[in-house]
């Protein structure tokens, strides 16, 4: 059963994933032209449809590029702030811990989504947050013996965390 917090948590995930494809496969005229300018432009083109088409790897890289982003512009953030003069040692030590944190967290999810190629042969995103491990997993086929197999696999090397797995169709 999922809780509040995971809900949130998944609903906003879904949010900036809905957000970022839309802003991805927007045309670039409604960025660098005024309304106006686009409105005219698109009645000349209104007899041609075009069908822009996302198949699931791409949603499964969008969502490792977000991430991979994100944690990026943290690090970065961290270092600028390891770089001034005016902090502590052992405030220092603390972002040292983050980024050392941060760190973690990518090899874990590395990991995670090793065993889950080698083992079942799926694409999966994982993303480690505190102590819960989100997966979701590139398959039409949404099999709750699979997800028990895959659940044990992770278990078996990170028994102390929560973990939630999800298919993406």
């Amino acid at each position: 059963m999922i809780n509040k917090q995971g809900l949130i948590f998944l609903t906003l995930t879904s949010l900036i994933l809905v957000l970022s494809v839309y802003y991805v496969t927007m045309p670039t005229e409604l960025l660098l032209t005024t309304n106006s300018s686009y409105i005219k432009n698109n009645e000349e083109t209104n007899d041609k449809e075009e069908v822009v088409k996302i198949e699931e790897e791409n949603i499964i890289s969008a969502m490792k590029s977000i991430l991979n982003d994100e944690r990026r512009d943290k690090v970065k953030e961290l270092n600028n702030k390891l770089i001034n003069e005016k902090l502590t040692i052992e405030e220092k030590n603390n972002i040292y811990e983050e980024i050392k944190v941060i760190n973690k967290l990518e090899t874990i999810e590395e990991e995670i989504e090793k065993i889950i190629k080698d083992e079942y042969n799926l694409d999966s995103f994982v993303k480690v947050k505190d102590d819960i491990i989100e997966i979701t997993i590139k398959s039409s086929k949404h099999d709750k013996n699979l997800v028990a197999k895959i659940m044990t696999s992770i278990e078996k090397k990170y028994s102390n965390m929560y973990i939630s797995i999800a298919f993406k169709a």
